[in-house]
């Protein structure tokens, strides 16, 4: 599971039992996204979860970079038993704005926050993904 941490909204992305696809999942209220994973992870197997990590152009934190870290460490009290990884997320946002763009979806939908996530997400798993191949 590939999550795009936000103060309003959390992106979240799966991928297939072969981990070959990612796929988006939901785009949740940032304030319901521990019970929301509680119900996902009690109906379906999670092996690891990914988050990305916001990084300027520079390579050091962005301002939101305290928030997702707090939210990573409350995710590991939360589920001590699965693996959690950070990975660099510059451009994923970019990257869903421009993929929504190309994808012929009316204005409305390229202006909607919560399908940038969920892209964002997907992205995240995908290089995650793509890092973890042997």
């Amino acid at each position: 599971m590939a999550i795009d941490y936000g103060l309003k909204r959390v992106g979240l992305a799966v991928t297939d039992n072969m981990q070959v696809i990612a796929t988006r999942l939901a785009t949740v209220p940032t304030v319901d996204i521990f019970p929301y994973l509680k119900d996902y992870m009690s109906r379906e197997q999670i092996e690891a979860i990914v988050v990305g990590d916001p990084k300027q152009l520079d390579n050091t934190p962005s301002e939101s970079a305290k928030s997702v870290h707090l939210f990573v460490d409350e995710l590991g009290q939360q589920f001590p038993d699965i693996d959690i990884y950070m990975i660099d997320e510059r451009f994923t946002s970019k990257i869903a704005s421009q993929t929504i763009a190309k994808s012929g979806k009316t204005k409305k939908a390229k202006q909607e926050k919560g399908l940038i996530d969920t892209i964002a997400a997907v992205l995240i798993l995908q290089d995650f993904m793509k890092m973890n191949k042997i």
